[in-house]
């Protein structure tokens, strides 16, 4: 029986680097393409791993459906509905809609984790990473 080794790498490498996305107003953004830019080392992999992060407390990373902006929109207007603003928060010095967007980003996280394949990410046909800005 003839074996492959398709798949498989012998040694390991690791590459690290922060990017910074550009500030963005209340809402869902893609960002996918912004992000690759800023990682042009990720087409040196052809298999591996892309962590990313988020380093703030009220904004999220999310994985979604890349080509509808209406599903942007809608993604906006369930959260507002599931978390809204206008309860009796305790936390809230920094205005109204802070501590809703504390929660929010719980419940959304604040890293992916997308495999790498011949150099780029294994997204889905209509999966684009979004920034969630809360």
């Amino acid at each position: 029986m003839a074996s492959s080794n398709r798949g498989i790498q012998i040694g390991s490498a690791w590459y690290q680097t922060k990017i910074n996305l550009r500030p963005q107003h209340r809402g869902v953004h893609l960002v996918t393409e912004e992000i690759l830019r800023q990682i042009p080392e990720l087409y040196q992999f052809s298999v591996g791993l892309c962590h990313i992060q988020i380093l703030h407390t009220s904004a999220s990373l999310a994985l979604n459906e890349s080509w509808d902006p209406d599903v942007r929109d809608d993604m906006e207007m369930m959260l507002n509905k599931i978390i809204p603003e206008g309860l009796e928060y305790r936390h809230n010095c920094e205005g109204p809609d802070d501590m809703p967007a504390h929660v929010k980003a719980c419940f959304l996280g604040s890293s992916l984790s997308i495999p790498i394949t011949d150099g780029k990410l294994a997204l889905g046909t209509w999966q684009g990473i979004q920034h969630v800005a809360l």
